[in-house]
């Protein structure tokens, strides 16, 4: 799902191209795409584009009449900028938002389209479809250790709550945690003043050093291939590739369809955490440290 640093690339790299141009006319593709019927969506075509905003993990277009079309792109929806006009090929095509310059086009991979497009009219109806998290970058320390310590909540679990805190999922939880050498499971109920100074600056500094890269990319070209693993991170999608502080090998939690990534050296004192799956197979063979889940291989 694109995350807080891939909605700001996008909406960086739709500025410049639809901010100050009318939106000439909106191309529906698949009837489970509009989730509001009132305002009609009709009502948006013709007006100028006045403004952009994030709202949590979704990208907010403005027009004149105080109406906003609302994108929440959810796991497999990417924004795509075509040619005017662009054809909706495929099943994967769900819009089509054509402006004088180009056709900004949202596709959708895989069969369960979960992607969302709301019609909303006003400020008060704008923020109604915020999940309440803070910004981070506008807050200070205290702020956020109250917002992650309202319920004792593992690391992982509050960081991606987007009622905690706003834009930050999967990927840059894992980011974070190991930007800060912090267990993904540990309670925020038992962190130490230290190991809170350390989230809370490692959160800023892992969103702003991705901000800041993934903006100048979208300033080159527009981000059309947004992925939750990306070249450079330090354990997100890196299972068993190398820790690029100590070197140990990255190691996961599975569970569903996400999985959790962290080093056990920098951040859970070399202790492995009990994956489900293979915990359960294993039972009281699971190891517990590095040095018995590599003795375990070796068998």
């Amino acid at each position: 799902m694109p995350e807080l640093p891939d909605i700001s690339a996008y909406i960086g790299a739709l500025k410049t191209r639809i901010v100050g141009r009318p939106l000439e006319r909106v191309r529906l593709a698949s009837a489970f795409l509009l989730r509001t019927a009132e305002p009609p969506i009709a009502d948006t075509e013709g007006r100028v584009v006045r403004e952009l905003r994030r709202v949590g993990k979704r990208i907010a277009i403005g027009v004149e009449g105080d109406l906003w079309l609302v994108l929440h792109l959810m796991i497999a929806g990417r924004l795509h900028w075509r040619a005017p006009g662009a054809k909706l090929a495929g099943r994967n095509s769900l819009a089509a938002f054509d402006f004088p310059d180009g056709s900004l086009v949202l596709t959708e991979a895989g069969s369960q389209h979960r992607a969302s497009l709301h019609v909303v009219r006003g400020e008060e109806n704008l923020r109604a479809m915020d999940p309440g998290g803070i910004d981070v970058f506008a807050s200070d320390l205290q702020t956020f250790r109250a917002a992650m310590t309202a319920e004792n909540r593992t690391l992982k679990r509050a960081l991606t709550d987007p009622r905690v805190l706003s834009g930050i999922g999967n990927a840059y939880s894992d980011e974070i945690l190991h930007a800060a050498r912090l267990s993904p499971i540990a309670q925020t109920h038992k962190l130490k003043p230290e190991e809170w100074e350390r989230l809370f600056a490692a959160t800023l500094e892992t969103l702003q050093l991705w901000i800041d890269r993934l903006g100048a990319e979208a300033a080159r070209a527009f981000p059309e291939k947004v992925t939750a693993f990306r070249e450079g991170m330090a354990v997100h999608g890196r299972y068993e590739e190398p820790c690029p502080r100590c070197g140990e090998k990255v190691m996961r939690i599975r569970y569903a369809n996400n999985e959790t990534n962290y080093c056990a050296k920098c951040q859970t004192g070399g202790k492995v955490l009990a994956d489900r799956s293979l915990s359960r197979l294993l039972g009281a063979d699971w190891p517990r440290t590095l040095e018995e889940l590599e003795a375990l291989k070796r068998r």
